[in-house]
């Protein structure tokens, strides 16, 4: 069985991949916004250039560095493990299902991490799920092929 762009689930895990690509540049975008917001940089060049402090420690702007750094950490294991799950004709709907789920809680992952920080267990719930769903498509790949060997 070969892979189809007209089947719904890898259409599925196409839109949703390009979706988690978009936000990977949107939190670089939030980590420069709240930089320049604050005044504060990295980099010595731009704290004179835009007549700012260099500050390697400020909390918010930390924050938001961890937000996008956990995301490419994990943003990327979905790509490959979604790409691998698709080849195994999964139901579309379950997959698609896998994929927004996903998607949404790395959504609320980033919301409760760096835009509005609350209290745990809410970023570890949101870090949890999309987590469980890579090891769900992980084995199911590994079972799928595992059993044709």
């Amino acid at each position: 069985m070969g892979v189809s762009l007209k089947d719904p689930a890898v259409q599925s895990y196409i839109v949703y991949s390009a979706i988690l690509a978009l936000k990977l540049i949107a939190l670089s975008s939030l980590t420069g916004m709240k930089r320049i917001t604050k005044k504060v940089f990295a980099n010595p060049e731009d704290a004179a250039a835009l007549k700012g402090k260099v500050n390697l420690n400020d909390p918010e702007i930390e924050r938001a560095r961890r937000a996008h750094l956990n995301d490419l950490e994990n943003i990327p294991a979905f790509w490959l493990l979604g790409a691998l799950y698709v080849t195994t004709g999964p139901v579309a709907a379950w997959a698609t299902l896998l994929f927004r789920v996903y998607t949404v809680s790395r959504f609320i992952h980033t919301f409760v991490y760096a835009v509005v920080p609350m209290p745990q267990p809410a970023r570890g719930i949101a870090f949890g799920i999309p987590y469980f769903i890579k090891w769900y498509m992980g084995i199911q790949v590994i079972l799928h092929y595992a059993a044709a060997l």
